[in-house]
């Protein structure tokens, strides 16, 4: 027990059987009822100091508040916060097949796309030989070097700005000049 510095006797914890002589409730109990005041107290000089402004969120409404119970709410936060997926593996290949060409578009560099459907190839021939798991696996392996000419032809297409049309439209008549 710890002890003070000018006391040769060790300190009561609050959960000792002593008892307040004036009101003859334990010592504990004592302190509980006082505890309300203390917290209140802290709270209130904190916002004095100013700490409780420009939180973030202030002002905001919180989130799932008002909403029904949903007991496997921590669940749903969970994958949507660590973005887990939670798809079969053969689904999850066709949802990457089906974004592939964007993905590819995104990179500048030609020995990104293709290491970018090496990768998509060889998690589907990964997933080939794994005993199936849901639906069958559809998603075919991808040709590395046509996946690459349609990848530069698409950048090509971006890169050229488009042709201005050669006749242009003859200028809109007004109402009033109409009779001319």
């Amino acid at each position: 027990m710890p002890q003070d510095e000018h006391d040769d006797q060790p300190r009561v914890p609050d959960r000792s059987p002593e008892r307040d002589p004036r009101t003859g409730s334990s010592a504990a109990a004592a302190r509980i009822q006082h505890q309300h005041t203390w917290v209140d107290l802290q709270v209130r000089q904190a916002m004095e100091r100013g700490e409780f402004d420009n939180l973030p969120g202030a002002g905001k409404p919180i989130e799932g508040l008002g909403t029904e119970h949903d007991p496997d709410w921590w669940l749903k936060k969970l994958v949507e916060r660590e973005k887990i997926a939670v798809l079969p593996p053969a689904l999850a290949l066709r949802k990457d097949d089906a974004e592939l060409d964007d993905r590819l578009d995104r990179h500048n560099v030609e020995s990104e796309v293709r290491r970018e459907v090496e990768d998509f190839n060889a998690r589907v021939i990964r997933a080939r030989y794994t005993p199936v798991d849901g639906p069958p696996l559809i998603t075919m392996p991808r040709d590395v070097d046509a996946t690459v000419e349609a990848w530069r032809e698409r950048r090509a297409a971006r890169r050229t700005p488009p042709k201005p049309d050669p006749t242009p439209a003859p200028p809109k008549r007004h109402w009033w000049n109409r009779r001319r």
